[in-house]
């Protein structure tokens, strides 16, 4: 179960991370720029934890699948960047892998 914590946590820092980045306007503005480091440093740091026990590319494909789903949430509130349908779409389809990789794969921890 640390081992899903982990990687939770690899997420969240991850996805702080690539929010500020844009905040950050090209590392121009310091308090991002310390968030997209921070947050990337603890990203790999506890995605390296996770890798430990879970398979390299179960862990990857979760950490980015879930990752990209978030981010393009937080676009989509914070910076107003509204997917489009093809965009939802592809979404949907990330969602749909995460989803059969934990339910159905025997690599992942149960």
């Amino acid at each position: 179960m640390k081992t899903y914590l982990f990687l939770l946590i690899a997420i969240i820092s991850e996805i702080i991370a690539t929010s500020a980045l844009k905040a950050s306007e090209q590392f121009s503005k310091l308090v991002p720029s310390l968030i997209v480091i921070i947050g990337y440093a603890s990203a790999f740091y506890f995605l390296s934890l996770t890798l430990k026990k879970m398979n390299l590319g179960i862990a990857y494909a979760l950490w980015s699948g879930v990752g990209i789903v978030l981010v393009t949430a937080i676009g989509a509130i914070l910076y107003k960047q509204k997917p489009d349908l093809p965009a939802i779409a592809g979404i949907i389809l990330i969602l749909a892998g995460v989803v059969i990789i934990n339910l159905f794969s025997k690599t992942t921890l149960h």
